[in-house]
């Protein structure tokens, strides 16, 4: 399988998760609505600004593309328990990665857990 063809087995995958998983969007945190996320240098001379909106969807985006992602895993016919324990891990670190992010949401249930969750 080529990485074209890989690309758009995920792509399928990952709206076929969201229409599957969510049953609609995730909503951004109230007090974030019109936010906005600004980018700094080391001298405080801003880089970029984001609407908030725009960040949030795209740290949505990267969640459900992880979760169809460990959904393929779960159902990989090759793939041994040990592999899919070691991927499972790694893929429960990416979420505690993003849990900086879980201000964002609005609902306590869609926000990000990590091992401690």
């Amino acid at each position: 399988m080529d990485a074209n063809e890989l690309y758009e087995i995920v792509v399928d995958a990952v709206k076929q998760g969201l229409a599957e998983e969510l049953g609609g969007d995730a909503l951004i945190s109230k007090r974030m609505v019109e936010g906005r996320v600004v980018f700094e240098d080391g001298e405080g001379r801003m880089v970029r600004e984001v609407p908030a909106a725009a960040f949030f969807k795209k740290v949505t985006a990267v969640r459900e593309k992880l979760r169809v992602m460990e959904q393929k895993i779960n159902n990989h016919p090759s793939l041994d328990s040990t592999d899919k324990a070691e991927l499972q891990a790694q893929l429960t670190r990416c979420y505690g990665s993003l849990t900086t992010f879980n201000f964002l949401f609005q609902e306590e249930r869609e926000r990000f857990q990590g091992t401690g969750g």
